[in-house]
């Protein structure tokens, strides 16, 4: 007997096995599951970058890869700029592209059917409408903070079931094995069950098999396109969590009524639409992994098709012991096969202490809005897979290379020129890797960083590369080791603004009192309300601090995307006293002198944290590069940024030399 050559199939034995559902046979139980589509046309076609991400979720060996929010009827049901039309003339070529490339990789294809409802005419959380003319039809009339909404003829209804069964031959068509139709998160099938919003009084409307009828007649014309054996999977709420919505008795008895008319049940929770829920439904960092599982655990008890589990899960031995315990049949990852689209591969070959860590930071979400795209802080592909595609694996010419600095950059500038074929040396200054990881992933909801940096120094071990700890690079240093070519990643210094007092025995820096909380009184204040602020008031709160936050703008993690900044806040209006718009005019025995609104008063602390800001070291960083005729410069010093930063950089700079 050979040695296994899949050992995540000991390990993970329930995760790895086949399971049918419908007329296909998925080789594991690991689906990706439907995420916002971004690099589309105008049109709502899909472009060859958009392609060639999910054919990377394929590469990684998911059995499934899922096309998320393709809408059946978008005169009405398209809530914003970024989602595919199944209605435009020419969506097809691109995927059958999509089909083909996810086939050739090793993956079935699915495929999400979608309506907006009153987002078809509202903007949503996705993004905006490109026609703020469109009538926003929903299941009943009502007037939101977004605009007016109409309620939808009987005549439109039975068109758009009709959309649905056109969508579905087509995607069928197109060479998708499954299709998903989605009746949660607030669209317009969730938007009919709701009791709360579905006022109507013909056949649509009343009672729970009323308000139900829209679904069982979009699965009913379904299936007439697709007809028998095609698999037809239902995403669903086990809970809407939402005076207005179902709760979890009304989702299994939705579940039971249409148990014989779809293949597979992926269950979710929540409201997309809704900003104080979105963080539930895409589980934020403050919850625990697999958060939701109960739901489809309760909804699996009522139910004979295979459900499907969802919520931020990364770990291959949770997902085990989930499908073990039967509390579900497969598990859906959205994020973490962003993080790393190899997770399913890495774990069937007994790898899972090198699966990427997402770090639900929401910076995927926030880029769609922003650009257009999609990037990942913890994975540089995401987004440019196609250039990746292109880009050339093995140096041309071996070099000898020094990496100033073992920060998140430095580390995978240093990875990245190893796997490449160059000799690399990387010197630290201090007696650990990691950088600002540290401080970063010290409270104790960041358990994610803490484990990307434990991947990383593990990659870098299997990667050979030579790491000096303790050693500070200087000119001479360089000038004696005569790299070919020479990466700064030396970081960036705190900010230390002229304020009076701040030079005080009761100041602590930012990143001293994140790794040394025990140096801190009582009253903690800490001047300065960015990221960095406003998730250390939230470490110290939990560690029995009372806090205050003095920010000088209106608002308190300003800069941070709209995402994550919705399950940020109410941690730190419950950890905090907050002061927005707020000037430090000195600190005193007392604690912080400030002014608000041309008045001054003092915000008592035992304790002031300086979190006012990094500054790129920029003067050592061009001394160290003019001592070798090939030098980079990334990660805060060269530009002071976020994690993504240091990380994207590191990798393109390697694949540069």
């Amino acid at each position: 007997m050979g040695t296994n050559k899949y050992p995540g199939k000991e390990l993970y034995p329930h995760l790895f096995s086949p399971i049918r559902i419908g007329n296909i046979r998925l080789k594991n139980r690991i689906i990706a599951a439907p995420t916002s589509p971004h690099m589309l046309t105008t049109q709502g076609h899909l472009t060859a970058e958009m392609v060639a991400y999910l054919e990377k979720k394929a590469m990684g060996g998911a059995a499934v890869v899922t096309m998320g929010e393709s809408i059946v009827h978008s005169a009405t049901g398209k809530s914003h700029n970024k989602q595919v039309q199944l209605d435009s003339y020419g969506v097809k070529l691109m995927l059958n592209e999509a089909t083909k490339a996810i086939h050739n990789a090793g993956a079935y294809a699915n495929i999400q059917l979608s309506h907006g409802g009153k987002y078809g005419g509202l903007a949503s959380v996705g993004g905006t409408v490109l026609d703020t003319s469109v009538t926003a039809w929903g299941v009943s009339d009502e007037v939101t903070p977004e605009g007016v909404v109409h309620e939808m003829p009987t005549a439109m209804i039975y068109e758009i079931i009709e959309s649905y069964k056109n969508a579905a031959i087509l995607c069928k068509d197109c060479g998708f094995d499954m299709v998903q139709v989605h009746a949660a998160h607030g669209w317009l099938i969730s938007q009919f069950l709701s009791p709360g919003l579905n006022h109507r009084t013909d056949e649509f409307g009343g009672s729970f098999e009323n308000r139900a009828r829209l679904l069982l007649c979009v699965l009913d014309a379904v299936r007439a396109g697709v007809g028998r054996g095609f698999p037809i999977e239902i995403r669903i709420s086990g809970d809407d969590m939402s005076e207005a919505g179902l709760n979890m008795d009304d989702c299994v008895k939705l579940a039971e009524m249409v148990d014989d008319k779809v293949d597979l049940f992926h269950v979710s929770c929540g409201n997309h639409e809704d900003p104080a829920m979105f963080c539930r439904t895409h589980p934020s960092t403050f919850f625990e992994r697999g958060v939701n599982v109960y739901l489809a655990a309760n909804i699996k008890k009522h139910v004979s098709k295979p459900v499907v589990c969802v919520g931020a899960l990364i770990d291959p031995a949770q997902m085990e012991e989930i499908i073990a315990s039967g509390q579900a049949d497969l598990i859906a990852i959205g994020r973490g096969l962003l993080a790393d689209p190899y997770l399913p591969d890495k774990a069937l070959h007994g790898r899972a202490d090198d699966i990427t860590p997402c770090l639900r930071c929401y910076e995927c979400f926030g880029e769609i809005v922003k650009s257009e795209s999609i990037k990942c802080t913890v994975n540089p592909v995401i987004g440019q897979e196609l250039a990746d595609k292109r880009s050339c694996r093995m140096a041309k010419q071996k070099k000898r290379v020094l990496v100033v600095g073992g920060g998140p950059g430095g580390m995978e500038a240093a990875i990245t020129l190893a796997q490449r074929g160059h000799q690399v040396t990387l010197a630290e200054k201090s007696e650990k890797l990691g950088g600002n990881l540290h401080p970063a992933g010290s409270a104790f909801f960041k358990e994610d960083i803490r484990k990307l940096c434990k991947v990383l120094e593990n990659r870098l071990r299997e990667a050979d590369v030579e790491v000096l700890l303790n050693t500070e690079v200087t000119p001479a240093f360089v000038k004696e080791l005569d790299p070919d070519a020479l990466i700064v990643a030396i970081g960036s210094t705190e900010l230390r603004p002229p304020i009076k007092g701040l030079d005080g025995d009761n100041v602590v820096m930012s990143i001293d009192a994140e790794l040394h909380p025990e140096r801190l009184g009582k009253r903690v204040a800490i001047m300065g309300g960015g990221l960095v602020g406003a998730e250390a008031a939230i470490s110290f709160k939990h560690e029995g601090h009372e806090v205050s936050i003095i920010e000088m703008k209106s608002e308190i993690a300003q800069e941070v995307n709209s995402f994550y900044r919705g399950g940020l806040m109410p941690f730190v209006y419950d950890a905090a006293e907050c002061y927005a718009g707020t000037t430090v005019k000195e600190i005193v025995p007392q604690g912080v002198l400030v002014e608000r609104d041309g008045k001054e008063f003092v915000i008592e602390a035992d304790t002031v944290v300086c979190a006012l800001g990094f500054r790129p070291k920029w003067q050592i960083a061009d001394e160290l590069c003019s001592m070798v005729d090939e030098s980079y410069i990334i990660g805060d010093s060269r530009n002071v940024g976020q994690i993504y930063h240091a990380i994207s950089q590191g990798y393109y700079t390697a694949l540069q030399i």
